[in-house]
């Protein structure tokens, strides 16, 4: 009783000399500007939808851990690392629903750059700019960035809030469905497209463009498979007014610093090594990628992240009109066989690694270092135009135009050397499923370690049946502990459902 006594007295005499001082404490912290200090000026618009990119460098989010989420959960890839628990969630074995790395930390950062976008939505609009032009275009890229972070809670969680206002640490989002969520993004991205623009100039170089906004839409309604929709927005792509992207000659450019934003770029995540300050929110903290660093190969990184051999091995079914073996192999993977076929050594090393042993090439620094770290400056291609052929392809096909699908494989067959697809294949012909199952081979040839393969595998249907799923086990044996119907989604963190009534865990967790 005489310790709370003290305190209040100390509290009284507190206030009395807060009273006396009251026009010194309404001065402004310009080290600690409020919400309605900050959005005022065009440039605090700029600085806040710049926020809303910089969380890609989150650990998170694609700096990291989506990679593990995306890659190692699909049937390309698995971890041996020693950590146990980080392992296990490339294997379904989901026991600490709160494990951070697993899960805590990407529901984390998708939801802080989904707060970081509705931060801009709310309070942008009544910012004035003498450039209304440019006011728009901030408001469809936060719109597109918002849309793009949805996408993936749909895809990895997919019951989940829906939030479109800026938060406060008290409210208690109610749950959506993933259906409903794939409807918010859709109409965000639609909204995009009107105000962005067809492309930047080179100071704005890794903005979303219309063409960027129609390759999201595409994803999201494949992903619903509403062939029509998704046809309407690769239109736009492929034979319309958006219809600017080519394939780059050299595959191995879409995987490097050089020749970023190419033609082939639709939209990539821009990375550099110049700050290394870590992935908090310093003025030094790093904009950097560290997929390398967990991917590469033991002694060299991490070796968390390794490629399934079979990889390899589907390569290698096929050569090119040349007899020679599909130089995509070169380019994807690191295996013991790269120098006697290529020429190439691992990371200037001769293999020291198992006999059927793999590891993801892409976005590797081999071609000039000798090692990794935290702070690889090559940029993420998120989504490239060869993604957009293979897909246009698909939803041809599903819409019982498969003759009219064969020239869009063909054209990402022949940058490699491949024959023409009626040629290599002519027992296809126009049947549905067979198309299918040898484009399902095609998209693993030429985006194999991209980061499209779960949500592959889980549009064409792959993980809905005991029987797909053995089949894929039989290639990657970590599907022996999937369970249909569970796992085709990530657990909700549990912090979260315990601490919102308005939430429910994912089913059967």
């Amino acid at each position: 009783m005489r310790k709370i006594l003290t305190i209040l007295t100390v509290t009284c005499s507190l206030l009395g000399v807060v009273s006396c001082q009251e026009d010194e404490l309404d001065l402004k912290n310009p080290n600690a500007l409020t919400t309605d200090q900050f959005w005022v000026t065009p440039n605090d618009a700029e600085l806040g939808v710049n926020a809303i990119y910089a969380m890609s460098y989150k650990d998170g989010l694609w700096s990291r851990w989506m990679s593990f989420r995306l890659d190692l959960t699909s049937d390309e890839g698995f971890s041996q690392s020693p950590w146990i628990e980080l392992a296990d969630w490339t294997r379904f074995n989901y026991i600490n629903y709160n494990f951070w790395e697993g899960n805590g930390v990407t529901w984390r950062d998708t939801y802080k750059a989904i707060f970081r976008a509705n931060q801009v939505l709310a309070n942008v609009p009544d910012i004035e700019f003498d450039d209304a032009a440019r006011k728009q275009s901030i408001l469809a890229e936060a719109k597109f960035l918002r849309a793009l972070n949805y996408y993936y809670v749909g895809l990895l969680w997919e019951n989940a809030p829906i939030i479109l206002e800026p938060s406060k640490p008290d409210d208690l989002p109610m749950q959506s469905t993933q259906q409903e969520i794939y409807s918010q993004a859709e109409l965000d991205l639609n909204e995009a497209f009107e105000d962005l623009p067809l492309q930047w100039d080179a100071e704005n170089l890794g903005r979303p463009t219309k063409g960027a906004a129609k390759a999201m839409l595409a994803k999201i309604y494949m992903q619903q498979r509403q062939w029509g929709a998704a046809k309407t927005a690769l239109d736009f792509l492929v034979v319309g007014e958006g219809a600017n992207y080519s394939l780059v000659s050299n595959y191995k450019d879409n995987f490097t610093d050089i020749n970023e934003n190419n033609s082939e770029s639709v939209y990539e995540i821009q990375f550099g090594d110049q700050r290394r300050g870590g992935t908090g929110e310093g003025p030094n903290a790093a904009v950097s990628s560290t997929r390398a660093q967990f991917f590469a190969p033991r002694g060299i990184g991490w070796s968390d992240g390794q490629a399934r051999f079979w990889l390899v091995n589907a390569f290698k079914q096929e050569l090119t009109v040349d007899g020679n073996l599909d130089p995509r192999l070169q380019h994807s993977l690191f295996y013991p066989d790269l120098f006697e076929d290529f020429g190439d050594k691992t990371y200037s090393r001769d293999w020291e690694w198992g006999e059927d042993e793999a590891w993801f090439r892409k976005g590797a620094r081999d071609y000039k270092r000798d090692n990794e770290d935290y702070f690889s400056e090559v940029n993420w291609r998120l989504i490239r135009y060869a993604d957009i052929l293979l897909r246009y392809a698909e939803v041809l096909n599903e819409l019982d135009m498969t003759a009219d699908a064969y020239q869009y494989v063909d054209r990402v067959r022949a940058r490699a050397n491949m024959a023409p697809l009626a040629t290599a294949y002519p027992e296809i012909g126009n049947d549905h499923d067979l198309f299918l199952e040898r484009l399902k081979i095609e998209r693993v040839l030429e985006l194999s370690g991209e980061s499209v393969r779960w949500e592959d595998l889980k549009r064409w249907g792959d993980l809905e049946t005991q029987e797909s799923v053995d089949a894929i086990a039989e290639r990657d044996p970590d599907f022996k502990n999937f369970e249909i119907g569970k796992n085709i989604r990530l657990p909700l963190p549990q912090v979260e459902v315990e601490n919102n009534p308005n939430m429910e865990q994912n089913p059967q967790y």
